[in-house]
């Protein structure tokens, strides 16, 4: 069942590496980032397909050229300078946002093919210096501010750094140390298992990289330990409360560099050009939370995504929630009544890396490569979302 007017598809899908804090991606910008996966993106449709629009999710805006990115984007993948762009911003779900938003204008008849996506640079966060443009009075030293620190702390209506709101959900829903370092132990252990299978390959398109020793093929996600241990996790420190907090760098997303594309077409636009979809956008729903909890988002999301649908969790093949932390991933599972081996089966943000804006489109690339790899049917992509709100969207194999 679906209450959309007409047919939209996912029809082609492609992401960067992920690449680690300061690590390989580190001099891309977020909008060159976006570029190089749009190109590989557009590569996927019939030679000649026209794109109306361009839609792009980004977060921080770490770039000088940011308030151009989505327009920017639109150009380095060769779209007609008519084409217009549209850069959104809904944190952490901005991925999942702007194939949303490229449904929605398919469907108000204003464009028939739209390349959507999200893309981050946290490496290029700057330190920002606040009050520099009028001035200090004598005597007074100002102070760098860290811009990413900043970003990942909500700040109203209370002050809330997101590790707390995790540690606020393992608090209600009893969860102990032991399961969020079990858990983290998890993703690494599937994502090793699926890059080492190939599983990735599908959606990755790698960047190439020149140095004084030659040119190289970056084409993994270089975020991911999968050496880890448990006995390793075990001893990390809690980062936000000493000693007895559930929070540490080991169960945690990782912070990092990449973007990801996908171009969604309605029904109209997939038989006139000859395209062939991958995968139906069935319907998506977001919502807000208590934002001291926001980790919990995605539970009304993905409830509220299956009431309007008709459709049961039994019936989902595959369900991905955004590793922001362990503890966030364990509260959903434990509300919505999930089996843990359901869920993120070949890893996720704790292991490969969470850019923030390009999170969701990640997601939702994957979702629609497993759908055929796996034969399954149904599939959800899912995220918290800072300040307090969740987002999810239902995929059908076609």
């Amino acid at each position: 069942m679906s209450r959309l007017s007409k047919n939209v598809y996912i029809v082609a899908a492609k992401r960067t590496p992920w690449g680690a804090f300061s690590g390989k991606l580190a001099n891309f910008t977020a909008t060159e980032l976006g570029g190089l996966a749009s190109v590989a993106a557009i590569k996927q449709l019939p030679e000649g397909t026209k794109v109306d629009s361009t839609i792009y999710g980004n977060v921080v805006g770490t770039s000088a050229d940011a308030p151009y990115l989505a327009r920017h984007i639109g150009l380095r993948a060769g779209l007609a300078i008519e084409t217009p762009g549209l850069t959104i911003n809904r944190l952490c779900g901005s991925g999942f946002q702007s194939v949303i938003n490229a449904a929605q204008e398919i469907l108000l008849d204003e464009a028939k093919i739209v390349l959507a996506g999200g893309t981050e640079s946290m490496s290029q966060a700057p330190h920002v210096l606040r009050g520099a443009r009028t001035g200090a009075r004598f005597g007074i030293d100002m102070k760098l501010e860290d811009s990413l620190a900043s970003a990942l702390t909500d700040s109203y209506p209370t002050k809330t750094p997101m590790g707390i709101t995790a540690e606020n959900l393992g608090k209600m829903y009893g969860i102990t140390r032991q399961e969020v370092d079990e858990y983290a132990l998890m993703s690494q252990q599937r994502w090793a298992k699926a890059h080492k299978e190939g599983i990735f390959k599908s959606e990755i398109a790698p960047v190439e990289l020149k140095s004084r020793k030659g040119v190289e093929q970056f084409d993994y996600d270089e975020h991911a330990r999968p050496e880890t241990t448990i006995a390793s996790l075990q001893k990390l420190k809690p980062v936000f409360i000493k000693d007895i907090g559930l929070v540490t760098a080991g169960n945690a997303s990782g912070i990092s560099d990449g973007a990801c594309s996908l171009v969604v077409a309605g029904e109209e636009a997939v038989k006139e050009n000859g395209i062939k979809p991958l995968a139906r956008i069935v319907d998506w729903y977001y919502t807000g939370c208590e934002p001291t909890i926001m980790g919990i988002g995605p539970v009304p999301a993905i409830q509220n995504l299956l009431k309007r649908t008709g459709i049961s969790l039994a019936d989902v093949d595959l369900v991905e929630i955004n590793e922001a932390f362990a503890a966030q991933v364990l509260a959903c599972v434990k509300e919505l009544g999930l089996d843990v081996n359901k869920v993120n089966q070949n890893g996720g943000s704790i292991a490969m890396g969470h850019p923030l804006g390009a999170s969701g489109a990640r997601i939702l690339t994957h979702l629609t490569y497993e759908l055929h790899r796996t034969q399954g049917k149904y599939a959800i992509g899912s995220a918290c979302i800072g300040g307090g709100q969740g987002i999810a969207v239902l995929l059908e194999r076609v």
